[in-house]
């Protein structure tokens, strides 16, 4: 409901097509120039190679999902909640948070893109928690896409 509200409210105040497109450009020059940096990463053993595993707490997503095994109703209550509601429940949250990672993009709200895209990390990991996905999996099928098509991008049609 939250989300309609704003789309609706966002549509008056819609930023022009050529203003997204440029940001958009933009976005796919800095991707396509991380190469090198991910490149040094490996080299310099901060990602794993093809084939090894990734260290138990890499990141912060890492670090989340772990956390989310010892989740109580005392110490967390919204999470647990989260965790003990339905599949449908879960997956709402995690579209209604990518619908308001758009939205601040489409308003070139940097920090709220920031905040968002954390909200939506977080939705994801529950979902992975929830579905009995390790974190690990979604890191090799990622490793999986960048060794054959070179970034890990969404895959071709034929391919999935």
């Amino acid at each position: 409901m939250r989300l309609a509200k704003n789309l609706n409210r966002d549509r008056r105040r819609a930023v022009p097509a050529g203003a997204v497109d440029d940001n958009i450009n933009e976005l796919m020059q800095a991707a396509e120039s991380s190469a090198p940096i991910l490149a040094f990463c490996e080299a310099e053993r901060l990602l794993p190679r093809q084939g090894e595993s990734i260290p138990a707490v890499s990141n912060e997503l890492d670090r989340l999902y772990a956390a989310l095994e010892t989740v109580t109703a005392a110490d967390h209550p919204r999470t647990a909640r989260l965790l003990a509601s339905s599949n449908r429940k879960v997956a709402q949250k995690v579209i209604e948070e990518a619908g308001e990672v758009a939205l601040a993009a489409v308003k070139h709200n940097n920090r709220n893109i920031v905040r968002e895209s954390a909200d939506l990390l977080y939705h994801l990991a529950v979902l992975w928690r929830r579905a009995g996905i390790g974190s690990e999996e979604i890191w090799a099928e990622m490793r999986r896409r960048a060794d054959s098509l070179g970034i890990a991008e969404k895959l071709p049609k034929s391919a999935s």
